[in-house]
């Protein structure tokens, strides 16, 4: 059957209207946009709504190459490290500390299963993935993702993102009853922020005209350009700087701009980008290769659970010593995992405001650096 990109785009872009109104209007809502898009995406291909992997259309490949490290780009756009002192030195020590624990827990997670067995050649990029996700969210597995091209292995890429998403959610649970029992057990007094609480600093939705449109999309894509001309360019001089963290470090720099933090649609076009890429790595989730991938579920399982409890123990441990605020743990700790949005959610389930700012600040700090630990993690490991 031959496939007309224009008709793939519509199923795609149709795909993410349709995970985003499932997650806000049914009882798919305690699944997250981003997995329900990949599930959504798996499901059409193996039907042969679109194509699969198998019959893989230059559609996707043409969002692997410029749509994903786009989304990469607009979101950390939003990441101004000017306000992180704001967070305050003791959420960003706990923030700091939870990064350590997941660097460790990658290391040590992956001595507990036959990773080369459960995730091939792959195992040193699955690493630095899973580094970069439990040091501040998806955009950071992402951009490791995109690098080593693990995507292109849509089984053991969505086994691995379903672990993730089934864990953070899981940990979501555990850090909402943190700091009553670790209150009980080592009392602690409260350390409240001087930030504005009440400010709104996580719109979901963006107002943005023409204009401005086409201007972020021009910097995107001169930003794209430029990423892959110095990468090329410093293969030449036998460096192999990856055009992915080129884009982050250029990303981070234009992102302390105060004109650019103004401009509208950043976060906008870096969540739709997302999303159109996670319904491409679900249309490559072929059923056979779901079923190959089975047999190793339970390692991947194993992998991220133990990760994420190496990354607790650690930093409950620290924070026994420094006598850190329990609440600020717990906020650090999902901003590790889970990224800003949950953090900020834990922040509002625990009744402090104080640390509503604290907490997008810290996820902000983890999705700049998760990227970089993440290439540290695959590099230690021979990627």
């Amino acid at each position: 059957m031959i496939y007309q990109p224009i008709y793939i785009l519509t199923v795609l872009f149709f795909l993410v209207f349709l995970s985003e109104w499932l997650c806000k209007h049914t009882f798919l809502k305690h699944i997250s946009s981003s997995l329900l898009v990949i599930i959504l995406g798996a499901i059409v291909a193996n039907l042969g709504v679109i194509p699969s992997a198998s019959d893989a259309s230059p559609v996707y490949d043409s969002v692997f190459k410029y749509v994903a490290p786009a989304s990469i780009f607009f979101l950390l756009l939003g990441v101004n490290l000017k306000e992180l002192k704001k967070a305050g030195v003791p959420m960003l020590v706990a923030f700091l500390l939870g990064s350590a624990g997941t660097m460790l827990g990658v290391l040590t997670a992956l001595q507990l299963i036959d990773y080369e067995v459960v995730f091939g050649e792959n195992f040193a990029p699955i690493a630095g993935m899973m580094a970069g996700t439990y040091t501040g969210g998806s955009a950071n597995f992402n951009a490791v993702a995109l690098h080593y091209e693990v995507f292109r292995e849509g089984a053991i890429f969505t086994g691995v993102v379903v672990a993730d998403n089934i864990i953070t959610a899981i940990w979501m649970i555990a850090t909402l009853s943190l700091p009553v029992v670790m209150h009980k057990l080592r009392p602690h007094p409260k350390v409240i922020s001087d930030s504005n609480a009440e400010e709104e600093v996580n719109r979901e939705e963006e107002s943005i005209g023409p204009q401005a449109l086409a201007l972020m999309l021009t910097l995107g894509a001169v930003t794209l350009f430029a990423a892959d001309y110095l990468a090329d360019l410093s293969a030449g001089w036998g460096w192999e700087v990856p055009s992915i963290l080129i884009l982050t470090t250029i990303a981070l720099i234009l992102a302390q701009s105060k004109r650019v933090q103004q401009w509208p649609g950043a976060k906008l076009l870096g969540m739709f980008s997302v999303y159109l890429f996670l319904a491409v790595v679900g249309a490559f989730c072929e059923i056979g290769a779901l079923i190959d991938v089975g047999a190793h579920a339970f390692d991947i399982l194993l992998f991220t659970t133990m990760i994420v409890l190496i990354h607790a123990a650690f930093l409950i441990g620290a924070s026994l010593i420094i006598k850190a605020d329990w609440a600020i743990v717990a906020v650090a700790s999902q901003a590790n995992i889970g990224g800003a949005s949950t953090a900020l959610a834990l922040a509002k389930s625990v009744k402090r405001n104080d640390l509503i700012l604290p907490a997008i600040l810290a996820g902000s700090l983890g999705s700049g650096l998760g990227t970089y630990l993440g290439f540290l993690v695959a590099g230690l490991l021979g990627a």
